[in-house]
């Protein structure tokens, strides 16, 4: 039984190589290859972003009459993802990128501005080397100068390295926490002398409330009339008199009470029954308080008239120096 898998095949004794016919194919042929998108495009015809990375089933050709250092240039056609349009570019072996070519077009890249800027300057600094020896000596000069100013900023970035090695990192972040927790303490008991001091205002506050509402519900103490004092009347600020009628000069108004009625005194009959009965009454104790009935007069009939309590106040005195 033959190998499945052969690696040296018979060659007959007559076989001649140079009798195999040979395919004469086009050399702008076209293949078939799977590619991925270089570069970040938009189509043309229906502004669809096609980014970098996108895979796609290009037909691939060689570029005829273009060769960069006997380099072939490749060409790709692909379509739009959207639209169908067909979209070509080629390879740029020079700037060792993509050219494109028709179909789209090339989204803003500065990476690829910036490299094209940098060649350029350069490219301009060989020219002018070349037919000026003066130049090449101010651009060795300043060089020089650059790198100078390079290796002293470097040494600078050295020592300060160096400085920052022998620094103690766990006592740094020591401190830190501890003058954090010291802020935290501190910003605490602010908290709690603020939170007392507005407690004990809102309570001196309360117990205010609280008394002004007690002054208000409580009543007025009852202070005891006190008796009037008969020359009261005489301390008194005049008063402007009213118009009198002539018969109210000679009788009195009637249901008034005038103020010469304090002065009237009536004699109780109970004290002039025991003087005619000759039972004396027994002397107060020294120093015994007498009775409020005995010390205060009798109060005078509101409905007697002046006259009559004055007719009443002789007629007292009369009994008392017949006696």
């Amino acid at each position: 039984m033959s190998e499945r898998k052969v690696l040296n095949k018979y060659y007959p004794p007559d076989f001649d190589p140079s009798k195999i016919p040979k395919l004469k194919l086009p050399k702008d042929r076209q293949y078939v290859v799977r590619l991925m998108a270089p570069f970040n495009m938009r189509c043309k015809t229906c502004g669809e972003y096609i980014y970098k990375g996108k895979k796609f089933n290009a037909r691939k050709e060689t570029v005829q009459n273009e060769v960069y250092l006997g380099l072939p240039i490749f060409r790709f056609y692909i379509k739009c993802t959207r639209c169908l349009a067909e979209i070509t570019f080629k390879t740029d072996p020079e700037n060792t990128d993509y050219t494109m070519e028709h179909g789209a077009t090339r989204n803003f890249q500065a990476e690829k501005l910036l490299e094209e800027e940098e060649k350029r300057v350069q490219k301009e600094r060989e020219d002018e080397e070349l037919n000026n020896p003066m130049k090449v000596l101010e651009n060795r000069t300043k060089d020089s100068k650059l790198e100078m100013e390079v290796l002293e900023n470097l040494q600078e970035l050295k020592d300060l390295n160096q400085r920052q090695a022998h620094v103690d990192f766990e006592a740094m972040l020591r401190q830190h926490r501890l003058s954090e927790e010291e802020r935290r303490r501190q910003e605490q008991e602010e908290d709690e002398q603020e939170t007392a001091a507005l407690l004990e205002e809102a309570r001196k506050r309360r117990l205010l409330e609280d008394s002004d509402s007690e002054d208000e519900a409580a009543p007025a103490p009852l202070q005891p009339a006190l008796r009037p004092n008969p020359t009261a009347i005489l301390d008194e600020a005049p008063k402007p008199k009213k118009k009198v009628e002539v018969w109210e000069q000679s009788v009195g108004s009637l249901g008034s009470r005038p103020p010469l009625s304090r002065l009237v005194v009536v004699k109780k009959a109970k004290a002039d029954l025991d003087c005619s009965n000759g039972q004396p009454q027994a002397a107060p104790a020294p120093g015994a308080p007498q009775s409020r009935k005995e010390a205060d007069p009798a109060p005078p009939t509101p409905g007697a008239s002046s006259l009559s309590q004055l007719g009443a106040y002789l007629d007292s005195d009369d009994s008392n120096g017949s006696n």
